[in-house]
């Protein structure tokens, strides 16, 4: 056998057909890309150069949804202190730390997800920091350029950085941009839109005059001419073309009403990101909606958010807040509906022949349910 081909058996493998038992994929090690995808027999030779991993092989994971930039403050805003505290704190404490440093944790960030299987993500910058990393990462960067502001946008502060490879715009929020700067925003070019969404349901009392977001804003003197749109959902589908894909981050305060004028009005895809651990860590709310989700068919992907506000950046320590979805299921979450949401996926999300998507073992997973157990973990084989 030639020295760049590396031949990987293990128990399962996850196909766009399912989960397959005795998956032998051939892989070229000098490109990464998959050669060829065979199921082995009893007759397994590995003396021949087969490299067997007890457990589940995965494509590489995509995060839908993290901020790089924010590395440097992990462990730095104390859990639990609610969605308005969090946003206040993050404003006081991101420069506080040095250019390098920002640069290092970054930096090790990356490598951590690398590690971990990650082979894209989604990634939301406000500033220049995270670009230094990714020029250094094997991972594949879609970088947002977030837009925000009530009193005073960062719009042309943004339209500077889209010189950066695979950069575009995207609106901060339904709460926190202008209303002319996020009609701007959405109806500029065709790349997919990543937008904070029902976070938390101070996100809908503020369009009734009320609830935390409302009371800061008041003490801040931060006017809001968006209120007019009387509900975060119905302002997306009024500034949004319909055509344009929109990837909606962590829905955890989201209702049937609002998954259906959303739903109504699009006709490109739709992708809804969840991010379980942040949520926990900021204001202790579960994914209590992907019932919701699920049930409706919705394309949900997975993301990590930031280290100012969860603990790592592993995509499988948010799959494993879901314990009672089948394996499968999550996998696809994490790989095949990212790399949609991103639009990589023909290269990326699938383990198919001619692709170059990575391999990801999974271990820890309970064979007799197909779930993930607290035990499992994740770590890159190609």
């Amino acid at each position: 056998m030639s020295s760049s081909l590396r031949k990987i058996a293990s128990h399962y493998l996850l196909t766009p057909q399912g989960l397959i038992s005795r998956p032998l994929v051939t892989v070229d090690a000098a490109t990464r890309r998959i050669l060829a995808i065979e199921r082995y027999g009893d007759d397994l030779d590995l003396t021949a150069g087969v490299e067997f991993h007890a457990g589940v092989l995965s494509p590489g994971f995509v995060n839908a949804h993290t901020h790089l930039e924010l590395s440097h403050l992990c462990g730095a805003i104390e859990p639990g202190c609610g969605f308005a505290a969090f946003g206040q704190a993050v404003g006081r404490l991101r420069d506080a730390t040095d250019e390098a440093g920002r640069i290092d944790a970054a930096c090790r960030a990356d490598a951590a997800m690398w590690d971990e299987g990650v082979e894209a993500a989604a990634d939301i910058v406000n500033d220049d920091t995270s670009f230094a990393a990714k020029e250094r990462s094997r991972i594949r960067y879609r970088s947002f350029l977030e837009v925000f502001g009530l009193r005073r946008s960062n719009l042309t502060e943004q339209r500077a950085r889209l010189s950066h490879p695979g950069t575009s715009l995207t609106p901060h929020s339904t709460y926190s941009v202008t209303d002319a700067d996020f009609r701007a925003v959405c109806a500029e070019g065709d790349a997919p839109l990543s937008i904070h969404f029902m976070e938390t349901e101070d996100e809908r009392t503020l369009y009734f005059g009320g609830g935390a977001l409302h009371e800061w804003y008041a003490r801040a003197g931060f006017g809001c001419d968006f209120l007019k749109y009387g509900m975060p959902s119905e302002r997306i589908v009024e500034c949004v073309p319909k055509g344009r894909s929109v990837m909606l981050v962590h829905n955890c305060h989201i209702m049937p009403i609002d998954f259906d004028i959303i739903m109504t009005h699009f006709t490109a895809p739709v992708y809804w990101v969840l991010a379980p651990r942040s949520n926990r860590y900021i204001s202790g709310t579960g994914p209590r909606t992907v019932g919701l989700l699920r049930s409706c068919g919705a394309k949900i992907c997975i993301g990590t958010d930031s280290l100012a506000s969860n603990t790592s950046l592993s995509i499988m320590d948010e799959l494993k807040c879901f314990p009672d979805i089948g394996l499968e299921e999550l996998l696809t979450w994490a790989t095949r509906n990212g790399a949609e949401a991103l639009g990589m996926a023909d290269e990326i999300g699938t383990a198919e022949v001619g692709k170059r998507c990575g391999l990801v073992l999974v271990t820890g997973v309970d064979y007799s349910t197909m779930r993930l157990t607290p035990q499992a973990a994740a770590r890159r084989i190609i």
